[in-house]
């Protein structure tokens, strides 16, 4: 098996993802911290599915804790670059649907990723 380690995508945070992911309790902490490495990797994390509909190169982690239920939604879609888009704890208790408040924070976060990486180029996109 070839072990030969590729470089970690850089991680990138938009609007208060980070500040919001920093108050997730200290065990989703670990359990998304090690997802989003993976993804950073080049690998999916088990934990993820992709989002339907406009935010479709969105993905999003899930970790429950005590009885709650929090996400982290990031995209791959620039190369070399993970953004995370948003991080928040799902307060709706119907269904596993992501609101709809939530969806329109994500597609915003999108375009401003993409702006991002227009006037940041990562060293692999030059």
């Amino acid at each position: 098996m070839n072990d030969i380690a590729r470089p970690l995508k850089e991680l990138r945070w938009i609007g208060s993802s980070y500040d919001d992911f920093m108050e997730f309790p200290e065990q989703v902490h670990d359990s998304m911290g090690y997802a989003l490495h993976r993804v950073q990797e080049g690998k999916q994390p088990r934990n993820s599915k992709k989002l339907k509909g406009a935010q479709s190169a969105a993905v999003e982690i899930i970790s429950n804790h005590d009885g709650d239920t929090f996400r982290a939604v990031y995209t791959i879609k620039l190369a070399g670059v993970v953004y995370v888009l948003h991080a928040f704890k799902k307060k709706s208790r119907k269904g596993i649907a992501t609101p709809k408040s939530d969806l329109d924070l994500i597609r915003q976060r999108l375009q401003l990723a993409e702006e991002d990486y227009r006037n940041n180029p990562t060293q692999e996109s030059e």
